[in-house]
């Protein structure tokens, strides 16, 4: 697959600042790269977890076909929803990036990852496997709604969100 066109983040923002529709998000300013790839972009998928990561696990294994994964993991500080082995398989996989709300570890391995890796923190625990969550719901991150088919564009400056596929 094509991977999605960049555009800068910032040049996305000038071009919507005025939009107050609710297409067109910008998530706050909390979270810390932790792939090789720091400029991504590509349509949505989503995964709903708290301190189980077994649905991230199920995605990242799937083909990405350049698309993000977008993790709420309740903003847990507790335990690490993707680690240096899902990151690999995230890359490998064709994801563009996974964002998180929550915690990686194996920070030294996610870091030469071929693919773009946002979360909040690092956290050595791992979670425990119960096969709970959700997939391709709605989610709230960081007090802002990503839905599955929206867009994800992220860079040095943030991550925006938009319903549909931006071109600047």
């Amino acid at each position: 697959m094509t991977p999605t066109p960049f555009v800068p983040t910032c040049d996305l923002c000038d071009v919507h600042k005025g939009d107050v529709s609710g297409t067109f998000r910008v998530l706050p300013p909390v979270f810390r790269d932790f792939g090789s790839v720091l400029r991504f972009a590509g349509e949505v998928v989503t995964v709903k977890c708290f301190e189980d990561n077994s649905l991230v696990k199920a995605a990242v294994d799937s083909e990405g076909r350049g698309r993000v994964l977008v993790v709420d993991g309740g903003a847990s500080l507790r335990r690490a929803l993707l680690g240096g082995n899902l990151g690999a398989a995230a890359a490998r996989n064709g994801w563009a990036g996974v964002v998180i709300d929550g915690c990686v570890r194996d920070v030294a391995e996610l870091a030469v990852c071929k693919v773009g890796i946002r979360a909040l923190a690092s956290m050595p625990w791992p979670t425990e496997k119960r096969g709970e969550g959700q997939a391709e719901v709605a989610v709230q991150i960081q007090g802002v709604w990503v839905r599955p088919g929206d867009w994800l564009y992220a860079d040095e400056d943030g991550i925006v969100v938009s319903a549909k596929a931006l071109h600047g």
